[in-house]
């Protein structure tokens, strides 16, 4: 067993992973000659897998995992984390915002007795647009979910190998690493850390695909839209109900003189918000049998290397 493993899923990075892996291992050095670099490539248009080949066939330390088509970010952390031998575990970005100068202050914090350490970006590098739109993100995210979650931080961290064990435990099909690290505990602390530039290219994340992650991540994680809808539903049934009242009562009073008007408008408010209700109702059970009946793997490989 390595003392310290490195995992990083690699998209869109041939540019950058020659000198991910020089850093890594500028910066691994000093702490321990025993670990282990683990490069996963998630379905990259572009050469990444090609700078992949060469850099396991220079140093055996490298090891690489092409997967069989784009999964996700975190689907290929799961592959990594799940390829990973090391009694510790960092999880890091590819594009060197993460930085591994960073790896060695991670890691220093451990020896306090913490089995997690995350990095939180103080200042983050990236540009307006970017920040808007993982402050949006995270803000629905926190919302939906009702957990606490900071935009600064993300999958950068280090992790002692029983949490890892224990993420690799979790099954579901959706995935999301920040949250599936939160669930499963352990003792755990935070250090500001530098966030440095993109090396090259820019991020894959654009609104769509966070819209998407998002939805994932609520699905797989809370019921709380299905709740809203059904408070809707019961919000509007009740409404339906007072202006049924005030609906027969001018009625009665002789306010209303069309035939079939008031039965017809009460019918429509009321049978509408029951409607919600019980589809929210019903979407509660349906949503908790549709996690579990999913047997897909989460990821597929199709070439390993050094493993």
């Amino acid at each position: 067993m390595p003392f310290m493993s490195v995992v990083s899923p690699v998209y869109k990075a041939e540019a950058i992973v020659h000198l991910l892996v020089e850093q890594l291992i500028r910066c691994l050095e000093p702490i321990t000659s025993d670990y282990e670099i683990i490069l996963v490539e998630d379905g990259s248009p572009d050469h990444s897998w090609q700078e992949i080949e060469k850099q396991c066939g220079a140093n055996k330390k490298v090891k690489g995992i092409k997967l069989s088509r784009n999964f996700g970010q975190h689907y290929a952390i799961t592959a990594g984390i799940e390829h990973s031998t090391g009694y510790w575990v960092i999880v890091m970005d590819c594009d060197l915002q993460d930085r591994p100068e960073e790896i060695k202050n991670l890691f220093e914090k451990t020896k306090e007795g913490y089995d997690i350490v995350l990095a939180r970006r103080f200042e983050r590098q990236d540009h307006f647009f970017k920040r808007l739109s993982s402050k949006s993100f995270y803000y629905v995210l926190s919302y939906l979910t009702g957990t606490s979650q900071d935009p600064r931080i993300a999958n950068f961290g280090i992790y002692h190998r029983k949490v890892i064990d224990s993420i690799n435990r979790l099954k579901e099909p959706i995935r999301y690493f920040p949250t599936m690290v939160k669930w499963v505990g352990f003792k755990k602390t935070i250090i500001d850390v530098e966030h440095g530039k993109r090396a090259a290219g820019s991020t894959s994340y654009n609104w769509r695909r966070l819209f998407r992650l998002a939805l994932d991540i609520i699905l797989a994680n809370s019921d709380k839209p299905i709740k809203l809808i059904f408070k809707t539903g019961f919000f509007i049934a009740l409404l339906a109900f007072l202006f049924g009242i005030y609906i027969m009562y001018n009625y009665f009073i002789h306010r209303i003189t069309v035939p079939g008007y008031t039965s017809l408008l009460v019918s429509i408010w009321f049978i509408g918000g029951i409607i919600m209700l019980v589809l929210g109702l019903i979407g509660l059970y349906v949503g908790k049998t549709f996690e579990g009946v999913k047997k897909r793997p989460i990821y597929l490989s199709d070439i390993k290397l050094n493993i």
